[in-house]
């Protein structure tokens, strides 16, 4: 039984992995048009601040995708998540989070809130870079 959920688990696995390179596949080019785009449209060549944004908001996108699959991928062929990894990819998000905020639309606590998640983000870096923390999750036959 355990070992017909570990070919399970292998399995969806793999296909997670095959789909996500899709969507960063699909991220890419959607980067590329909306590059383009920004790019040609009057005046050619200059960006806007909004424009920019929004490029860097898709551009940190495609990064956090390319994190997630090496995560998936690391779990797909090691069966162990690196914790250092995990928390790269919360850094990029809320760094992206920060770069397309608007701080006039949130009140002086939430954007408190954001610090005190970055600095528990990166205090959590640092422990699990500075003790090589990983987590594994295996199934293995109970002991009775």
């Amino acid at each position: 039984m355990i070992d017909l959920l570990k070919k399970f688990e292998r399995i969806v696995t793999g296909l997670l992995v095959i789909m996500l390179a899709l969507v960063v596949v699909l991220a890419l080019i959607d980067l590329g048009w909306l590059l383009v785009q920004d790019i040609l449209k009057p005046p050619l060549f200059i960006l806007e601040i909004g424009d920019l944004l929004e490029i860097f908001g898709v551009f940190l996108l495609v990064l956090i995708g390319l994190e997630l699959l090496e995560t998936v991928k690391c779990y797909y062929l090691k069966g162990k998540i690196e914790l250092k990894v995990i928390f790269t990819v919360a850094l990029i998000a809320i760094g992206r989070k920060i770069i397309i905020l608007e701080p006039d639309k949130y009140s002086g606590l939430t954007l408190i809130g954001i610090g005190v998640i970055i600095l528990a983000l990166v205090a959590g870096y640092f422990v699990v870079s500075s003790t090589g923390m990983k987590f594994q999750r295996s199934l293995t036959k109970p002991v009775i």
